[in-house]
């Protein structure tokens, strides 16, 4: 008979884990899958192509509802789950019904964060995180308002890019003195900006919100500075934060994230995590390769096999506001570390490869990241990249010829 098991959650993270699974173990579980949400799984990093109009909101969906059918999987969406009895084993859900478990998977995602400025609460405040958010902001594109987007990384670009696609007139807001400065180093953020702002966004660095100003509605947005932007509409985009309220009250230890071992393992027996909701080894990743590498290591786990997950090496690999955008590892270095860079802002092109003790240990490319992952794989593997030393910034078809 196959046990009973429970995720919380219908991302991608679930998902990946419900496809993992069905490769290894189909038929070991009779698997229940419960997401608030009301509708199916999907793509929530293709969010901002839609928002753009590259593609349709139907276009999104990871699995078709027939897929889940054939693979045995109940689905709950549309359904929160609003408690969790450990000594019991069930799940109770917000309508009242319980479901059982054998073994429990917390793939709870997290969620946006709202920046508590005065005026945070007023109408035309929005979040940029789900498909309501994409819907919303689609009207105001439409509309040709005026937007404030407050974020300047990865999520607040993309919603500047988007909004400014359908229409809007789009000043982007950051608090600090670069772009994406968690992935990108200053000559990077500095030909992103330019190229950014040439697409029809108006980017403001060094820019700290204090107020959001309007009459029953947003008017405009305060700055620490003293100026004032106006605006018919406010997104936010400054971050995530990883949904642990049900785990914490239930009892599962708790950090940033649900915190769990090298096993996805929480503290209660039978109980796991994993994707945005999970803290492995002090770190909640917010990227969607190590959710899908978790989703691995978890699915070997629940078929029985040896497995463990030992962490990420953080990359990101997107496009961002129409620019491909690339970085991995350590990419500013130390001091004693080498950088090799190779910059032609005419062509939107930059490039920097850190090198210690003859290792590739940090990337940044802007404009042209066609040697991405061989670079990511160099990173990973701590290839001796000596003999390659000199051609390394010529790609993978250099390494060919010097073999």
């Amino acid at each position: 008979m196959s046990e009973a098991l429970v995720i919380i959650g219908n991302g991608m993270a679930a998902a990946r884990l419900v496809e993992e699974l069905a490769k290894i173990a189909l038929g070991r579980y009779a698997i229940a899958v419960v997401g608030e949400e009301s509708r199916l799984a999907y793509n929530r990093v293709l969010l901002s192509s839609v928002l753009a109009g590259e593609i349709d909101e139907a276009d999104i969906d990871l699995k078709p509802a027939q897929w889940w059918r054939d693979h045995g999987v109940t689905l709950r969406y549309g359904c929160k789950a609003a408690a969790i009895d450990l000594a019991r084993r069930n799940v109770t859900l917000a309508d009242g019904k319980q479901v059982p478990y054998s073994k429990l998977v917390l793939a709870t995602g997290s969620h946006a964060l709202r920046l508590p400025l005065p005026g945070a609460e007023l109408p035309g405040v929005h979040g940029f995180r789900d498909t309501a958010d994409i819907e919303a902001l689609t009207r105001l594109g439409a509309g040709r308002k005026k937007v404030l987007v407050i974020g300047g990384g990865l999520l607040g670009l993309e919603a500047a890019h988007g909004l400014a696609k359908r229409g809007a007139q789009v000043t982007l807001a950051h608090v600090t003195d670069r772009l994406m400065e968690r992935q990108l180093d200053h000559p990077g953020a500095a030909l992103l900006k330019r190229i950014v702002e040439q697409k029809g966004v108006r980017v403001l660095l060094d820019a700290c919100a204090t107020r959001i100003v309007g009459r029953g509605a947003v008017e405009a947005v305060e700055f620490k500075d003293g100026s004032v932007a106006p605006a018919d509409a406010v997104v936010f985009a400054v971050g995530i934060k990883p949904n642990i309220d049900l785990a914490r009250q239930s009892g599962v230890a708790t950090g940033r994230g649900i915190v769990v071992d090298d096993q996805l393992a929480t503290n209660v027996e039978g109980v796991f995590a994993l994707g945005e909701c999970a803290e492995h080894r002090g770190v909640c990743y917010g990227l969607v390769e190590p959710a899908y590498e978790q989703a691995r290591a978890l699915a070997a786990t629940l078929a029985g096999r040896e497995a463990a997950y030992s962490g990420s090496v953080v990359a990101t690999n997107l496009k961002v506001s129409g620019v491909n955008v690339f970085s991995a590892g350590d990419f500013l270095g130390s001091e004693s570390a080498q950088k090799i860079v190779c910059s032609d802002p005419r062509m939107g092109v930059y490039k920097k490869l850190v090198v210690a003790n003859d290792r590739l240990i940090g990337v940044v490319l802007v404009g042209d990241t066609r040697e991405a992952l061989w670079y990511l794989e160099i990173i990973r593997t701590r290839a001796d990249i000596k003999s390659l030393r000199d051609d390394l910034m010529f790609g993978k078809a250099m390494e060919k010829q010097a073999a």
